[in-house]
């Protein structure tokens, strides 16, 4: 837990000089003004959560992809990596700390996207359910963190992985329903949908903003919480496993 800690600290120290969070920061209004101009124009003024939500989980997923990607490749670029991998505290646990910091800094995309909604449109949106939209945040940065470290074993063993981080973006908001609802998709693709956790948090981040009794508020935060889980089972496996192939051939510099 304190290797943990420190590396929270540690990547909130790096996020306050970074440019890319900033941009990522300033990203979340603009695709929040681009998508409430799409309804409001066509006078779909019931989508303006989905022009609020949209923003919120592309912002957060967008961060923590790059950052899983960026904090290996700079500590290979600083000459470091060699060392952090000698040392007996374990890569994978720095990787979830650092991880899990950067996706606290991008929730507050949401605030963004909701201000804007209402300085740039007059659509201030009412929180009826503000505990499980809180609750629905949290558990989506969590599930977001673990999720994106399973990226950092690709760096590890290929520079070249960028590739593969550039391209996992689009997509993935696409099939996990952040800015179309999975009830939409075609029926086979419903349930490769669902084993994102995106979609699962969209769908009740975006009922926690309508006056509609919310139901199933706990069951759908355990999918996004066991699906987190999942995906940072993955990422600490995948990185253990690369660590010891790359200690056994001692190839971590030659990649």
């Amino acid at each position: 837990m304190r290797l943990f800690v420190t590396a929270v600290r540690w990547q909130l120290l790096l996020a306050r000089n970074s440019p890319d969070t900033l941009q990522v920061c300033l990203t979340a209004p603009l695709l929040t003004i681009v998508f409430l101009a799409v309804s409001e124009s066509s006078g779909r003024t019931d989508l303006s959560a989905y022009g609020v939500v949209a923003p919120t989980l592309m912002s957060l997923w967008l961060l923590s992809l790059y950052t899983a990607g960026e904090l290996i490749a700079e500590e290979r670029a600083l000459g470091t990596l060699e060392g952090m991998v000698a040392t007996p505290a374990p890569l994978g646990v720095v990787v979830l700390g650092r991880l899990s910091a950067i996706t606290a800094v991008g929730l507050v995309a949401f605030a963004e996207s909701w201000l804007t909604a209402g300085l740039v449109f007059g659509r201030w949106l009412a929180l009826p359910h503000p505990a499980a939209a809180l609750a629905c945040l949290l558990a989506t940065g969590a599930s977001t963190a673990a999720t994106a470290s399973v990226l950092s074993p690709l760096f590890v063993l290929m520079p070249s992985a960028r590739t593969v981080q550039n391209t996992l973006s689009y997509p993935f908001y696409l099939l996990s329903g952040v800015l179309v609802p999975v009830s939409h998709f075609p029926g086979w693709l419903r349930p490769m949908a669902r084993i994102i956790f995106l979609s699962w948090s969209s769908d009740l981040l975006r009922d926690s903003l309508a006056p509609t009794p919310l139901p199933s508020v706990l069951p759908r935060l355990t999918a996004i919480l066991l699906l987190g889980a999942a995906g940072g089972l993955l990422g600490l496996a995948l990185l253990r496993r690369v660590l010891t192939a790359v200690r056994r051939h001692g190839t971590l510099s030659q990649v």
